[in-house]
């Protein structure tokens, strides 16, 4: 027999695909968070946004790194001036259980440094 027989090949390659098309959504998860609830609509946003997070243990993450309080303005301006200003939309994600202080230092620190766009996020809140 003179032919390739590629079936095999393709049978192996959609497998793979469904694999990654399934995974994928769980790979963005970044850090757990239990987010209040609120009537507010979502934000449209076109490219990746900045975030903030703190957790339960008043750890504070950029993106999905922890990082400390005191280094966390100059890592966000060298990230915004990298990206084309500081007229760039921060997001700040608290969980519903960390101490209202902890969340309102990182504002205020965000706030200090000369970002304007500073924006909590919460959840849909479920209907009751």
């Amino acid at each position: 027999m003179a032919e390739i027989n590629v079936t095999p090949m393709v049978d192996v390659m959609l497998v793979l695909l469904i694999i990654f098309m399934v995974s994928a959504p769980l790979l963005t998860v970044g850090v757990p968070i239990d987010l209040p609830q609120t009537q507010a609509k979502s934000l449209d946003t076109d490219k990746e946004p900045l975030t903030v997070s703190v957790n339960t243990k008043g750890e504070v993450y950029l993106q999905n790194s922890e990082i400390k309080i005191d280094e966390l303005v100059p890592k966000l301006q060298a990230i915004t001036q990298a990206r084309g200003g500081m007229d760039e939309r921060i997001y700040v994600r608290g969980d519903r259980k960390v101490d209202y202080g902890t969340v309102m230092r990182v504002m205020g620190r965000l706030s200090a440094a000369g970002f304007r766009r500073v924006a909590l996020v919460t959840e849909v809140e479920q209907g009751s």
